[in-house]
């Protein structure tokens, strides 16, 4: 097989056609013809990747799959996994980004998740349960008591903020600090959202380093505590060893992207297809699937897309890919890949077969907070569903003009 190049005028990429939809159509195409193609990138496009031109575009799952798992090959550390930045991105801002645990590569990714998997062992988020139980009804019945609203906002944003709070230890009051600061370091794309990305970012590393050095001078019993101290022996974990202020900073900063931006989209996403699809609704709140979790995600898959950077010249898909190439991971493409998933634009909550990549694939890069993502979005539908609750969409969803992220900033609901 022989690689095709698409046109300059599309990239999957594109936030303004992101802004609109996710492309469907030509992630189909792509995958019928060139699942391996070759996106050439305007200058505005590949800011802060200056030596690129453009990236492969992988569409299969097989591919995405394969090279999330490929640590031998392919590489986070070489130009982040963030793969398409605002016009004004430097070289020297993307590298700054190498401080975050998804942008490192072994050994020093392995080192570092051993100590942050302490927050995420089933122990812990079975501990949260009955917590977070209470918290996701009484958020539903604070939406449902207003009649209508932001569903985005009034119901889909807070569980992820406030389990993040919870696991942490951060002050419930300031979740919206953490909102609006997540808001901000994602929506650079958006000129509807105000705020800049790089005081965000200062702010909740600040933010976040006081919270690991109150900590580490008034230790408590929380898992905030056994992150930053060495109180904890992980087993293979030969150092023992608490996250640095710094450390801790910067996997906050990945926190409230990835346990707060995505579950949100999903969460909100996941009631845009119940409302486009009544009879899954009447399925759910009958026989509450435990394949509905899954399905949602699938159908929302809030990351579009994350990067690789090819460490040798290595085969993809039948295509060459040189080293130094960056590759897309195009993960709304493979969640859609009717080679694997049987009738794959239909909505079924009852899907038994699910190896979807919304999670970024079965790698070292798997989310960490994967199974917290699925708590918070079973415990939402269910406190929906427990009040036999119907909600009708008022407004189309105004999305999030992103590169990577299928976001959604308003979806207008009425309760009956």
């Amino acid at each position: 097989m022989t690689a095709t190049a698409l046109p300059v005028a599309f990239d999957p990429t594109d936030p303004d056609v992101m802004r609109e939809r996710v492309p469907h159509e030509e992630l189909l195409a792509m995958r019928r013809t060139a699942p391996v193609s070759w996106v050439e990138q305007t200058e505005a496009a590949r800011a802060g990747f200056p030596d690129h031109t453009g990236y492969w575009a992988l569409s299969k799952h097989a591919d995405v799959a394969a090279v999330s798992k490929d640590q031998t090959n392919f590489s986070t550390r070489e130009n982040g996994v963030i793969i398409r930045f605002a016009p004004e991105m430097t070289r020297e801002e993307v590298e700054q980004t190498n401080f975050l645990l998804i942008n490192h590569d072994a050994p020093d990714h392995t080192k570092l998740r051993q100590i942050v998997s302490r927050a995420f062992t089933p122990r812990a988020i079975n501990a949260l349960h009955d917590n977070l139980k209470a918290r996701a009804e009484k958020i539903v019945d604070d939406a449902l008591a207003k009649g209508e609203g932001n569903f985005v906002e009034d119901v889909a944003a807070e569980l992820p903020l406030q389990a993040i709070a919870e696991l942490l230890g951060v002050p419930q009051e300031d979740r919206g600090k953490l909102f609006e600061w997540s808001n901000q370091m994602l929506s650079y794309d958006d000129p509807e959202v105000e705020g800049d990305q790089m005081t965000a970012f200062m702010e909740i590393l600040a933010y976040s380093m006081a919270l690991a050095d109150e900590r580490r001078r008034n230790p408590q019993d929380d898992i905030l505590t056994r992150l930053v101290t060495a109180d904890v022996q992980t087993e293979g974990d030969e150092e023992s060893r608490g996250l640095t202020d710094d450390e801790f900073g910067f996997f906050m900063i990945l926190l409230a992207v990835a346990g707060n931006e995505t579950t949100r989209n999903a969460i909100t996403w996941g009631m845009h297809a119940f409302m486009q699809n009544p009879e899954q609704w009447e399925i759910y709140r009958a026989e509450r699937p435990a394949t509905a979790v899954d399905e949602i995600i699938r159908w929302a898959t809030p990351v579009t897309v994350f990067q690789r950077t090819a460490l040798n010249d290595v085969e993809v898909g039948g295509v060459q890919v040189r080293k130094g190439d960056r590759v897309g991971l195009l993960y709304a493409s493979a969640n859609f890949d009717e080679d694997v998933f049987e009738d794959p634009f239909t909505f079924d909550v009852r899907r038994d077969h699910n190896p979807h990549q919304a999670f970024g694939g079965h790698g070292a890069h798997y989310c960490i907070g994967a199974n917290l993502a699925r708590l918070e979005v079973d415990l939402i539908f269910r406190a929906l569903a427990d009040r036999g609750v119907t909600v009708t969409q008022l407004e189309e969803p105004r999305k999030l003009r992103s590169a990577w992220i299928n976001g959604v900033k308003e979806l207008r609901v009425a309760y009956r």
